[in-house]
């Protein structure tokens, strides 16, 4: 890749999305700097890593010592708004930018074979096991994923080959793009995942999700290949929409002898173990580390599109058993007297629940899978992302808690909603606080040797989970 910019500057660097756009430029020889109100990691530690410079706030100033408009562009995240001093500096100056998504199609993707991931949920977990497969295949991807895949240490790189797997968000692309971010990377190989309603700051129901979807669908080539979640009646509106491209399902619900397409037979309940079926007869059988339904589903689909690239699928289920997980992806940061303290970004109802009933599963059986004694789950949830503080999921933010022994609730300044209904719902085992260090101490206190303690935001959470390993050492004095 050869970029016509000399430098470019990024408003927004922090984000997942953008510092894997910063990680990719300064690979390919760009000078890269950026600017962010919210910096902390992994992101900031990558960044920082690779030596991309990073100013804190969005200040005038910053463009106008790091862009020279006659060769270098700005990078806009879609964090950035009309309105703010350093968008309207940029506006008015005529300085050349562009958004993040329309930089990586123009200067990565326009000549690669795109594997993109869609959906609601899993596609961090699914990008980044379709990367490992590819890359124990020999292949040597490129790829961008919203997360750090453990395999690779990093959320970005370039590759070596035609292929590159790129996260396909359907958030907006910027504040003068209001398209869906995935629309502009004319993937030859879709997966969509799942499809619920999300992102209330953007989009007003469920049809006008349906709606980008059904325009990403325009875009992929007759010779390429959809690969869908035949569970999820959503993305069947979507096909029904119009569907121009061969279509590979996968189910990974109970298997049934009539099944076509991918799915998958249980031999540990909590998905630990599991055979691999196509068309109803097994190819093959995955022992891994991950857990749960949810991301049995996720290695079906990243199997099914690793084959559309060439890779045989006892190659792939090969590389499921090496594969370590995602940073912020049920990640066990620490473990103090046998309480274990996990990092997890699950931020909407549906992931929340199938997180903990994850976790439940692992917790009620060992490797055999007998029973074993009850341990138990307490989660600690700050509702950090745009639809989250808007309330839109308020309602059902009870039921997807209910499989945790104990809940604490963190209420952030500026939420738009009073939490207190979620708390009524939940009854005594349940507490918010607007304090993060009253809630570590409460959180520790009713922890006893055994118990998880599962912390869920797609944020930094004011450094929370050092807090509580912290507190956990000093109850214990370990």
């Amino acid at each position: 890749m050869t970029s016509k910019q000399n430098s470019i500057h990024i408003l927004g660097i922090c984000g997942t999305f953008m510092g894997g756009i910063a990680l990719l430029a300064r690979e390919a020889g760009v000078a890269v700097s950026g600017s962010d109100e919210n910096v902390y990691p992994p992101m900031s530690t990558l960044l920082e890593e690779q030596c991309v410079e990073i100013l804190k706030g969005f200040k005038v100033e910053h463009l106008e010592n790091n862009v020279d408009e006659t060769k270098d562009k700005v990078v806009v995240g879609n964090v950035m708004t009309r309105g703010k001093p350093v968008v309207e500096h940029m506006l008015n100056r005529n300085l050349p930018y562009t958004s993040g998504p329309q930089w990586l199609y123009e200067n990565i993707l326009k000549d690669r074979w795109v594997l993109a991931v869609s959906g609601t949920h899993g596609k961090t977990t699914t990008a980044s096991i379709l990367a490992w497969i590819l890359e124990y295949a020999g292949l040597k991807p490129g790829f961008l994923i919203g997360g750090v895949p453990e395999n690779f240490g990093v959320s970005a790189r370039l590759g070596d080959s035609p292929f590159f797997v790129v996260e396909a968000d359907e958030y907006d692309t910027a504040f003068f793009d209001k398209r869906s971010k995935f629309v502009h990377y004319h993937p030859k190989t879709l997966v969509m995942n799942n499809l619920e309603y999300d992102h209330a700051d953007v989009f007003p129901n469920l049809d006008a999700i349906k709606t980008q979807f059904h325009h990403l669908m325009r875009m992929v080539p007759g010779e390429g290949l959809v690969i869908s979640n035949s569970e999820e009646a959503n993305l069947d509106d979507v096909l029904e929409m119009g569907c121009w491209t061969p279509v590979e399902s996968f189910n990974a619900s109970a298997v049934e002898e009539t099944n076509t397409g991918w799915s998958a037979n249980y031999i540990n309940p909590d998905g630990s173990q599991f055979d691999v079926l196509l068309d109803a007869k097994v190819v093959g059988s995955v022992k891994w580390d991950l857990l749960g339904k949810h991301n049995v589903s996720n290695a079906l689909a990243a199997i099914a599109a690793a084959r559309h690239a060439g890779v045989p699928v006892e190659h792939a289920i090969d590389a499921l058993s090496e594969f370590k997980g995602i940073k912020r992806r049920m990640e066990l940061r620490g473990e103090v007297n046998s309480i274990r303290v996990y990092d997890d970004f699950a931020h909407h109802p549906t992931a929340i629940e199938t997180t903990l009933k994850g976790l439940r599963k692992k917790l009620a059986s060992d490797a055999t899978g007998n029973k074993i004694p009850a341990k138990k789950i307490i989660a600690i949830l700050e509702p950090r992302s745009n639809t989250m503080r808007l309330g839109t999921h308020k309602k059902a933010l009870a039921d997807s808690l209910r499989e945790a022994d104990h809940v604490f609730l963190f209420q952030p300044e500026g939420l738009d909603w009073d939490m207190s209904d979620v708390l009524e719902s939940l009854g005594d085992h349940a507490s918010i606080t607007s304090n993060i260090d009253a809630l570590v101490i409460n959180a520790v206190m009713s922890a006893h040797p055994g118990d998880q303690l599962l912390v869920m935001s797609n944020g930094g959470f004011g450094g929370i989970h050092e807090k509580l390993l912290i507190a956990l050492e000093q109850k214990y004095q370990v």
